[in-house]
């Protein structure tokens, strides 16, 4: 027998023999090392947890994504119609970004690069701020006027104001409000005014204070 063939039977033997010491059960395992005789054991629950149903299960505290009727919840719904939230986004006719802002509307507010505001999320939610606080204050007395008053079956609010400004623009929503429903502008996808009025009625939008020269700083 060469060296080689050694080798051969060496190898694969040793591996075999490792594998089953591994295995090997170990006699040492004392079973009474774990015996529980003689311990003070506890089987009882306590009585808040005996007491509870399955039709009232433990309650946890969760994570929601739910916002209500807050500003941010104001902020997102719109959001979510305008792009579904997405802050890269450029639709057909060029509107740029979550919120959707054309470049005039920008420019308006002090930005003048659509490009960079694309790609800046935080450039894109201080304008909506920037905006919204414009729109406000061009529309306050339409608000005051308004607000709480039915048109066309729709409640308004300022929220629901707001929104409609943001898709048509200030003006579009005086001739809105000051015709009783009967000027409604829809943009070129078939979004109203008075939809937006509705859709979003009722948001806290307190926060916004109006600002005739609300431009956006970084």
């Amino acid at each position: 027998m060469n060296i080689n063939s050694v080798k051969n039977f060496i190898l694969p033997f040793s591996i075999c023999l490792l594998i089953a010491l591994a295995l090997y059960p170990d006699s040492s395992l004392i079973p009474e090392a774990y015996s529980t005789e003689g311990l003070e054991l506890n089987y009882n629950i306590s009585e808040e947890l005996a007491m509870v149903s399955e039709e009232e299960p433990i309650k946890q505290n969760m994570f929601t994504p739910y916002l209500g009727k807050s500003f941010e919840g104001f902020k997102e719904a719109l959001a979510f119609k305008e792009s579904r939230g997405d802050y890269f986004t450029v639709n057909t006719l060029g509107y740029l970004g979550k919120y959707q802002f054309g470049s005039e509307t920008l420019k308006i507010i002090g930005i003048y690069n659509p490009n960079q505001f694309l790609y800046n999320p935080e450039l894109q939610e201080k304008a909506f701020i920037a905006n919204a606080e414009r729109n406000k204050w061009v529309l306050r007395k339409d608000i005051k006027r308004f607000e709480g008053k039915l048109i066309g079956g729709v409640e308004v609010t300022e929220s629901g104001i707001l929104a409609a400004a943001h898709l048509a623009g200030p003006g579009s929503v005086k001739k809105y409000l000051r015709s009783y429903g009967g000027n409604n502008f829809a943009d070129a996808y078939g979004s109203t005014v008075k939809h937006y009025m509705k859709k979003f009625s009722g948001y806290d939008t307190s926060m916004l204070i109006p600002d005739k020269k609300a431009k956006v700083t970084l």
